[in-house]
């Protein structure tokens, strides 16, 4: 009877055992992520670098259990000797770089640019997704990829992550980034941030095509990391919010006013010049040099455009009809006087009123100040060589 009581007890510790065994390996695999803290980090825009005016972002990792602190940057380059022309060709590797907290940091400090840091409210589970994602793809295999500004930069490669399968799924919904009610397009946006810079200002706005005129989503707005962080604020997965309110942990300097536009004061004297030149007869030495000018300066950035759009891999670029009144044949007219010049100057006045009438109808924006007195100045010039060019016509043609 004993020895029957001692086997029965023997069978119950086991069991319980067991049982409790069993229990603290799911608790331990139910919190096997709760020593990961990850959070957005976002950039304010800097002022010595173009590629620095739209700011920056990034993921932060902190493992307590390892004792780690990491940043996943996306916005890494290199510096190589062929840097410019991978850039021109729209060809320059990217890469997710991982590096300590206090590095990546200093470089902010430095530049005096403000950080803003807004945790992620995820379950262990939901943090094990992103730390294993990110850690595969900062894999030297998997780390590269091919910049895009608009459509594949470090903004849009962490915007990416979240509605992954394997991450969150169908069940996670980005907030409202675009301000409800607007109409808004890549190139409205960029000329915000470009208030300070009027010359890169000026010189995207000739090189941009019209596939940054279309009117953007709320997921396209967050190619810029301001927007990101707004979109990530809102975002819930099941219904629930996954991110607390931004927090500043570095503050920046205070951002400066636009200045004088010196580029829209140089358009405008050279459209008076211009004018002056080919109205007035005392001025008519003046206006062939404006007019030769003119004629050179736009030729040559047809040129460019062309390049741009074809023999580069930058999809801001392609379907750029700036090319109509950025004509390359300028450069030829310029010095030249080929049979046929009044035709050429009725076809470029035309040309020049449909690259208006492409803005108005939305297709291809020409928003600046600074293209009303260059197209203004380009019209004189056109008109005054169809004029002149067809009362030579009609005195050849009497003789």
């Amino acid at each position: 009877m004993l020895k029957n009581i001692c086997i029965l007890l023997v069978a119950l510790v086991a069991h319980f055992g067991a049982f409790a065994q069993a229990d603290t390996n799911n608790v331990v695999q139910q919190h096997a992520g709760d020593h990961l803290r990850i959070s957005l980090l976002t950039c304010g825009p800097g002022d010595e670098e173009v590629w620095e005016v739209f700011g920056h972002t990034a993921v932060r990792i902190i493992d307590s259990e390892h004792h780690t602190d990491a940043v996943y940057n996306y916005g890494t380059f290199d510096f190589g000797p062929d840097f410019e022309m991978q850039f021109m060709r729209g060809k320059l590797k990217y890469s997710l770089s991982v590096m300590p907290f206090n590095v990546f940091m200093q470089e902010y400090v430095e530049a005096k640019r403000s950080v803003e840091e807004q945790e992620l409210l995820l379950d262990w589970k939901q943090k094990e997704h992103i730390y294993d994602f990110l850690e595969w793809n900062a894999e030297p295999e998997n780390k590269y990829y091919k910049y895009d500004f608009f459509f594949d930069n470090c903004a849009t490669r962490i915007r990416d992550i979240f509605p992954k399968p394997q991450v969150f799924g169908k069940e996670f919904h980005y907030g409202q980034a675009l301000p409800e009610g607007k109409r808004l397009t890549f190139r409205d946006i960029i000329n915000v941030y470009f208030y300070r810079d009027y010359w890169t200002r000026l010189g995207v706005n000739i090189l941009l095509g019209s596939r940054i005129d279309k009117p953007m989503t709320n997921a396209d707005i967050m190619f810029l990391p301001d927007y990101l962080r707004d979109g990530v604020g809102g975002s819930t997965v099941n219904g629930h919010k996954i991110a607390i309110a931004p927090v500043l942990i570095l503050s920046g300097s205070q951002t400066t006013q636009g200045g004088i536009n010196y580029a829209l004061l140089l358009m405008v004297a050279i459209a008076i010049l211009t004018i002056a030149g080919l109205t007035v007869k005392k001025l008519s030495v003046l206006g062939k040099i404006m007019s030769a000018l003119l004629l050179v300066v736009t030729g040559l950035l047809g040129c460019l455009i062309l390049v741009m759009w074809f023999a580069t891999d930058h999809q801001g670029c392609a379907d750029n009809f700036n090319i109509l009144w950025c004509l390359p044949l300028n450069i030829f007219i310029a010095f030249f006087n080929p049979k046929g010049k009044s035709r050429y100057a009725l076809i470029a006045m035309i040309l020049i009123f449909i690259s208006l009438l492409l803005h108005l109808c939305k297709i291809q924006g020409l928003l600046l100040p600074e293209f009303a007195p260059l197209l203004l100045a380009l019209l004189f010039v056109f008109g005054t060589i169809y004029k002149r060019s067809k009362k030579t016509d009609i005195t050849v043609a009497h003789a």
